[in-house]
């Protein structure tokens, strides 16, 4: 494909996945400014409100500076007027991900996969510079660096990753397929299965954050309720609170994530909700809080056990793509070891990301550090997933398969040595010879 061509529709995809941010928060928002605040409404800080959130939403941090008449009406200390909310709402992240993986992959199926997400990202940058701009608010402000630079990058990496796994399953015939001719076979299918079994331990560790969180909402679904009664707010405002839980719900996935690695997380300095213990203090009264147990039990530090059990799924998937791209039955030991690196590096990398991704600050003083910490549950996530994989990978065939393997090719000798034996079965089926067939005499009409 045309690369002029190539760069338009990535443009275009640039352009439909920073509208559809926008307009997703900003379809709420206005509905604030409308049946919430109403004939006082300034609207001329519509647009910034909006602008803000989806720039927190892509990892911008905003600096918040409390007018000092609301610090007084409010009752709080003076140096508690000015802070910076870096907790981004990540399901805003999500969606620039997604339709950026996507845009990379169909720029790498049409042959021009650099030149796509070079101006996807570029189309980017351009959207949040503007938004970032016409955008500005003296009580939320967002560096210009930031702003910029956030939604780039949440676009520009997806993309590039979206496009170098197209292009190494597919061909691209430039940089991937210059890198792959250089691999031996044996390593170049390692890296496949090491692959696969990143996506498979990373969704099943996500997976059970997700599973965590929804058994907490059942539990202390009243904790959420009475929380969401104390605010006082009226169904404008009910709806608002709904909202804002849903873009942090992938956040709160990742916190129950970490949660089951080990380590946890925190809401506040000195604070920890992990399956050793939990400590936090004095919570913030946002309803969605509520789900955090006041107490854990140390039985659910078996929890690292499925973190270990998917490890060994992954070394699972990859040995046996390892069997499958392997032109005999042998099974090497550096295509194990490349897929066991790939599997655990990847892993961990992955997890670090993410929980980077779900960490940041809330408020002043102690609120400023919330969330996991990012390399212990890494280094944790990648010891529990390699332990489980290097079982799997490098524990010696059953005998039971090598059995059912000999007799299957037993089975296939002895097809292929009675096909030849076919014919002469048919040649005993005829008369035997010298014996007259009926067909050698003449016959006559009975009548």
């Amino acid at each position: 494909m045309n690369r002029l061509l190539v760069s338009l529709l990535a443009a275009v995809d640039a352009l439909v996945t920073v509208a559809v941010g926008v307009g997703v928060v900003l379809a709420p928002v206005t509905l604030v400014w409308v049946f919430g605040i109403g004939g006082d409404a300034d609207w001329a800080a519509l647009w910034p409100a909006a602008a803000t959130i989806w720039q927190l939403g892509h990892f911008a941090p905003v600096a918040v500076a409390l007018p000092a008449d609301l610090v007084a009406l409010a009752g709080l200390p003076a140096k508690g007027a000015d802070f910076t909310v870096s907790l981004a709402p990540t399901a805003l992240a999500v969606i620039t991900a997604f339709s950026a993986w996507r845009s990379g992959a169909r720029a790498a199926r049409a042959g021009a996969w650099l030149t796509g997400v070079l101006a996807g990202t570029v189309a980017v940058a351009v959207l949040s510079t503007i938004i970032a701009l016409t955008g500005r608010a003296d009580v939320a402000a967002v560096d210009l660096l930031a702003a910029v630079a956030g939604p780039a990058l949440v676009f520009a990496v997806p993309a590039v990753l979206g496009a170098i796994v197209r292009a190494w399953s597919d061909g691209d015939d430039g940089l991937v397929d210059a890198l792959s001719e250089r691999l031996p076979d044996d390593v170049q299918n390692a890296v496949d299965a090491g692959v696969r079994g990143v996506a498979i331990a990373v969704a099943v560790i996500v997976g059970l954050g997700a599973v965590i969180l929804a058994v907490l909402f059942f539990i202390r679904g009243g904790e959420v309720i009475a929380l969401t009664q104390a605010a006082q707010t009226d169904l404008v405002g009910v709806v608002v609170l709904a909202l804002g839980s849903i873009l942090y719900l992938p956040t709160l996935v990742l916190w129950f994530a970490g949660f089951a690695v080990g380590p946890g997380f925190a809401i506040g300095t000195g604070t920890a909700v992990s399956p050793a213990g939990t400590s936090l203090g004095v919570v913030p009264g946002i309803p969605v809080l509520g789900v955090l147990p006041d107490s854990t039990s140390p039985w659910l530090l078996l929890l690292a056990l499925v973190v270990v059990g998917a490890g060994a799924l992954a070394g699972a998937v990859a040995r046996g793509s390892l069997l499958v791209g392997s032109p005999t039955d042998a099974e090497p030991l550096r295509p194990r070891l490349v897929a066991l690196t790939v599997l655990v590096l990847g892993a961990g990398l992955v997890v670090a990301v993410l929980s980077w991704a779900a960490q940041g600050a809330i408020g002043p003083g102690r609120l400023a550090q919330v969330g996991p910490e990012p390399w212990s549950i890494a280094l944790l996530a990648a010891v529990e997933i390699g332990v489980g994989a290097a079982v799997v990978l490098f524990s010696p065939r059953g005998e039971d398969s090598l059995d059912r393997e000999g007799r299957h090719a037993d089975a296939d000798e002895a097809d292929a040595d009675r096909e030849p034996a076919a014919p002469a079965a048919a040649a005993s089926r005829r008369e035997p010879a010298g014996q007259a067939s009926p067909d050698e005499f003449p016959t006559a009409p009975l009548d």
